[in-house]
This record gives structure tokens, C-alpha cells and sequence, in this order.
């Protein structure tokens, strides 16, 4: 049997670029079923249009090596690269984006307007993807925060980011930690005193529009409904936006994704 051969960039938890012969729900199925690189949590990956071509990836090799097993199984995983790969794609090559719960059920992400409007000087929370795994407050919208972390000033930033946003109700939470100091915190790994302390410092000071909260996101460990408005692949001179459902329409159109997202 003859098989398609595809190429997808992961981008959680690490960033990759590989060739494969499954199709992107098998793809997302293998990792944390079937590989035998034992792995169990989130995936994040993105089709790659197959004709896309770079001076820093040898794709026709990795292509060329993509053939099915003796007992006829496609070839799951060829990898191309794992060193600055988000750098090196086009975004124009970026077709799909998909998300892939622990048990392997993944969902299709498209490409479209990001379309959101925004409360002015409103305090948000982004998890920063790939190339740079981070954790960062600031007062910017979604797109604005765009232009900040892929600035060539920036020194904790990339050319090329791949981030999202956590969902944080602000005021609610300043209200909680003021009537219970001792309170759990509402993102994995980051001390309620310190959310506080910096969520204040960014409305005290308003030269100050980013603070960082963390040097690893924790998206492995918040449920994906946990995330607003969807991903974003962001660079100086160009924006990919992939939206992300609400719950109440992934559980119509995918029902085993939303059951364990």
C-alpha cells in the first residue's frame, strides 16, 4: 500500500520537525500510545505543507527514509531537525494546527481572523510555546503582546513565537487571595503571592507592560479548556492565528477530544 508522505512540526512538549506516514489523527494517537519513546501528556503539532522546502532541513532525505514496515505499517516518525526549527518554516507552509489530549484523542485547529476585542489595560496571562517555554503577565492584548516578545530588542524573546493564553479572571482572583492569603494556586507552579505581587506591580507602573512569572509554561499540567481564544504563531512581520473552540462546540464535533481536554 502506497502512504502519503506528510511533515509535521511539533511544538509541545518540544519542537520538531518530522516526517511521518500517518495521517495527523493517527499522528497524535501514536505518541501516547504507541511510540516507543514512552511519552503521556499534551501534543501540539502543526501540518506542514510537504512541498516546503529549506536550505536547514534536508526534507528529501527524510522522505526518501519514510518507508513502511516488513509487515506493511506505515513509518510513523523520520526526524528532520530539532534545533531551531519554528525559525526556519514559513508560516504561508503552516496548514493545520492540532491539539492532543493524554489519551491520544486530538482535535483540528484552523486558521482564521483573529477577531477578539479587547479591554484596554485589562492583565492577562500568555504561555509562551516554542521556541521559548515561558510564563508572562502583561497588560498587552493578544496581537500586542506579538509584537513585544519577537522584537529584536527583546532579550527574552525569538524572531518567530509560538504562544496562547491562560484564562485568569483577574479581579476575581486578587478578591480570593485578599479573603484567603493561604489559597491554592490557580496556575499550576506559580505562588499565589507572587501572581499577586506582580499582577500589582503591572498596574502600579504604567511604563511596565510584560513581567515575567516563570521559566516554563505549565501547559502540560491545565486542562486545554483552561486556554482563551486559541494559539498564535507571531513574528515582526507576519501573525498565524488558529482559534480554539469553546467546549460546548468541541463536545458537538469531537466528542472523545472533549470528554478528556
Amino acid at each position: 500500500m502506497a502512504f502519503q508522505n506528510r511533515l509535521y512540526m511539533i511544538l509541545f512538549p518540544n519542537t520538531a520537525l518530522v516526517g511521518s506516514q500517518l495521517a495527523p489523527q493517527d499522528f497524535g494517537k501514536h505518541f501516547n500510545s504507541a511510540s516507543s519513546k514512552y511519552y503521556s501528556g499534551k501534543l501540539i503539532f502543526a501540518e506542514i505543507d510537504a512541498s516546503f522546502r529549506h536550505n536547514n532541513f534536508d526534507i528529501d532525505a527524510t522522505f526518501g527514509a519514510l518507508k513502511p514496515h516488513a509487515d506493511g505499517r506505515p513509518k510513523a516518525t523520520k526526524y528532520v531537525s530539532t534545533y531551531r526549527v519554528l525559525e526556519h518554516v514559513d508560516f504561508d507552509a503552516i496548514l493545520e494546527l492540532y491539539i492532543t489530549t493524554a489519551d491520544g484523542a486530538t482535535l483540528e485547529l484552523t486558521q482564521g481572523e483573529y477577531e477578539a476585542r479587547h479591554q484596554v489595560g485589562f492583565v492577562r496571562v500568555f504561555a509562551e510555546i516554542s521556541p521559548v517555554s515561558m510564563l508572562a503577565l502583561s497588560d498587552y492584548n493578544f496581537m500586542e503582546f506579538s509584537k513585544t516578545i519577537t522584537s529584536p530588542k527583546s532579550m527574552v524573546g525569538a524572531p518567530k513565537m509560538f504562544y496562547t493564553q491562560i484564562e485568569l479572571d483577574i479581579e476575581e482572583f486578587l478578591k480570593d487571595i485578599e479573603a484567603n492569603p493561604l489559597m491554592l494556586p490557580p496556575i499550576p507552579d506559580i505562588h499565589p503571592a507572587v501572581l499577586r505581587d506582580s499582577i500589582l506591580e503591572i498596574q502600579r507602573y504604567k511604563d511596565k507592560h510584560t513581567k515575567g512569572l516563570s521559566l516554563s509554561n505549565p501547559l502540560g499540567k491545565v486542562s486545554f479548556r483552561s486556554l482563551r481564544h486559541g494559539f498564535m504563531f507571531a513574528s515582526q512581520e507576519q501573525n498565524k492565528f488558529f482559534r480554539l473552540p469553546s467546549p460546548a462546540e468541541i463536545e458537538k464535533t469531537n466528542y472523545r477530544f472533549w470528554k478528556s481536554m
